[in-house]
């Protein structure tokens, strides 16, 4: 209730531990459940390559976990008023987004053994693929790392964190505790999202060997194709800083949803477009490779069919 009595917008004035720790906490599971391009695209992908819902799970852990630590370190940095200087650096942000595109194509690489760029055509080879293993699984630490690296991007939220919450707490040894607890609220809505995420990969009908398949193409895909978006994104940043301003007002006083802009076009892209679309169009590839692999009918039984 006390929380519901403050503004997710614009908090402001002065708060008790408690509060601004709660209104963190409830920030963070905002940020999480809406679309940031900084969270759901790694972690559909890292989710999707994990092929079952208790390793989505851990996918959603350990990249929110890293982004916790994060949020808690960049917090701390506030509360002596140093995120200031990173917050006046126009083309950081941009530059985040460069490094962060350029660690999801090496997963991408890593995934698919460094030589698999045919995977933006991933239907073509698909049969060399089932039949030889050129799959490699995700490694745990990999989505922390890029939870990690992704967490020092500036948005509204992470304003709100820098230059209010953590200001608001008594004393430095607790300047941390708003950054984690932001963390920890999109901690909880990644975490079930990787597990939806991993299941999602689970109930297509196939085999194990099958499964695994479809989820590393669709997350080395998702990767690759999401990371030179990233890339291109943040170059066009750095070149005209400008044309990153430029969005559709909603009206919505949520952040994140209250202006569509490249964010969110990017989410989309990544995460419905090229995400579920490869989900969808490699389940139905290796449906039909099945289909053709069966044996044909004896001449007998066939005749016998009206």
């Amino acid at each position: 209730m006390l929380v519901a009595a403050l503004s997710l917008w614009s908090p402001h004035g002065s708060f008790s531990v408690s509060t601004a720790v709660m209104l963190a906490f409830v920030l963070g599971m905002v940020h999480g459940i809406t679309p940031d391009e900084h969270t759901w695209p790694i972690t559909f992908s890292y989710s999707i390559g994990s092929y079952s819902s208790r390793r989505g799970l851990i996918s959603g852990l350990t990249f929110s976990l890293a982004f916790t630590l994060q949020r808690a370190i960049a917090s701390e940095l506030a509360y002596f008023s140093l995120t200031r200087i990173l917050s006046d650096i126009p083309w950081l942000n941009f530059a985040i987004y460069i490094v962060v595109g350029l660690a999801m194509i090496l997963a991408a690489m890593y995934l698919f053994r460094g030589n698999h760029w045919h995977l933006l055509s991933p239907s073509h080879h698909l049969k060399e693929m089932t039949e030889e293993d050129k799959l490699s699984d995700p490694k745990v630490w990999m989505p922390a790392l890029h939870g990690f690296i992704a967490g020092w991007g500036f948005g509204a939220f992470a304003l709100i964190i820098y230059t209010v919450l953590s200001p608001a707490m008594p004393s430095a040894s607790l300047g941390w505790v708003p950054g984690a607890a932001f963390g920890l609220g999109t901690t909880v809505i990644q975490v079930l999202a990787g597990a939806l995420f991993g299941y999602i990969a689970r109930r297509k009908s196939l085999t194990p060997k099958d499964i695994r398949t479809v989820s590393l193409i669709t997350a080395g895909r998702t990767l690759l194709i999401g990371g030179m978006a990233f890339v291109a994104v943040g170059a066009v940043g750095l070149a005209f800083p400008a044309v990153m301003g430029i969005g559709i007002s909603t009206g919505i006083r949520v952040h994140n949803l209250a202006h569509l802009g490249i964010g969110q076009l990017l989410v989309m892209v990544i995460v419905v477009l090229v995400g579920f679309g490869t989900l969808i169009s490699t389940t139905r590839s290796i449906k039909g490779l099945n289909g053709l692999a069966r044996p044909p009918l004896n001449e007998q039984n066939s005749g016998d069919i009206k």
